[in-house]
């Protein structure tokens, strides 16, 4: 069988991102030019900012994509692009160009959702892993709890109904005076910091067990340095972040297990941004371990955007013959499971 070699390009958010990913799993080239330092001045991602630095970019980015696996345009089988969820001008920059290799090279075009290229990211790293399993997906705009039936079929059994696990680190990063990007950040300096020092709440969601809620959460830590603030006390900065880190890590244990056990899987797997905190990955690992269940988690850089786990979700879809056309679209609140 001949190789299916799949140029992949992301920039949904604040990363513009380019791959090359042979027959779904084999990464040739995972090329990423982040913003977080231009980002960081503002305390969070400017999106007019973001369209114009993927446009100053993105040509420099899927060259060197090509090179790096020592490929030329001809080589390429299809052309995959995330065209959404995301910010609607950074999706259109990255649409735009993979259009215009699409039509100029005569490839056909795949366009992938960003949330089913997190999930596809644990094909890389985890070859043997295969459908089914139930999915946690965390990142800074989604939480969402994911059957995954097969490769490029998904239910939603639960998804954020407010604040999105990694948008309250990044809220909260921000009032305790770590500033932006927050999760990392949380989760390097709760390392100092007392877990159980203030009891934050979980939240439940009362018509669904398995949906997430972290605004409550987010306005009982902001009520926490108020009162302090009103009395003349100091605070920790170390324990607020870790009891707040903890408070979030037990909620997404919690869902998840609960899914595992009443679904049945003997799989479970993780992914997107707030997929590589280090307090996350290992509650869970713990978690399945005593129930017998495997675990599977991305490398870290594989949990950030990028285009790799792009290109892997597009090959799945190129061999069920998904195609997309010139009137390919950014579609900033796409849901997963929409095409």
């Amino acid at each position: 069988m001949e190789d299916i070699l799949i140029l992949a390009i992301e920039s949904s958010c604040d990363e513009t991102a380019a791959s090359v990913v042979k027959n779904g799993r084999e990464v040739l080239s995972n090329v990423i030019s982040s913003q977080i330092d231009i980002h960081t001045l503002y305390g969070g991602v400017v999106p007019e900012i973001a369209s114009r630095k993927h446009t100053e970019r993105i040509n420099q980015v899927v060259n060197e994509a090509l090179i790096q696996a020592n490929v030329t345009m001809e080589d390429i089988t299809a052309i995959a692009v995330t065209y959404g969820p995301g910010l609607v001008g950074a999706l259109l920059v990255g649409v735009s160009f993979a259009k215009g290799l699409s039509w100029a090279y005569d490839k056909p075009l795949i366009g992938v959702h960003h949330i089913e290229g997190h999930i596809s990211a644990n094909f890389i790293d985890n070859k043997e892993l295969k459908p089914p399993f139930i999915c946690l997906v965390v990142s800074g705009g989604h939480s969402h709890l994911v059957k995954v039936k097969d490769y490029g079929e998904y239910e939603i059994l639960g998804r954020t109904r407010d604040d999105a696990a990694g948008e309250a680190f990044d809220k909260v990063a921000r009032v305790i005076g770590l500033g932006y990007p927050g999760g990392p950040k949380i989760d390097k300096v709760s390392n100092e910091g007392n877990p159980h020092a203030i009891e934050f709440p979980r939240a439940k969601v009362a018509d669904n067990e398995y949906d997430f809620s972290f605004s409550g959460l987010k306005s009982a830590v902001l009520n926490y340095l108020n009162n302090l603030n009103m009395k003349g006390e100091e605070y920790n900065q170390a324990d607020v972040a870790a009891s707040f880190q903890q408070a979030v890590v037990d909620v997404l244990v919690s869902h998840s297990m609960t899914a595992v056990s009443e679904y049945g899987f003997d799989k479970f797997a993780i992914a997107g941004g707030v997929a590589s905190n280090s307090h996350l990955r290992e509650a869970l690992k713990k978690a399945c371990e005593e129930r017998g269940v495997e675990f599977y988690m991305p490398t870290p850089i594989m949990c950030t955007d990028n285009a790799a786990m792009i290109g892997c979700a597009a090959y799945y879809e190129y061999l069920k013959g998904h195609r997309s056309g010139m009137d390919l679209n950014a579609v900033p609140n796409l849901r997963l499971g929409e095409r």
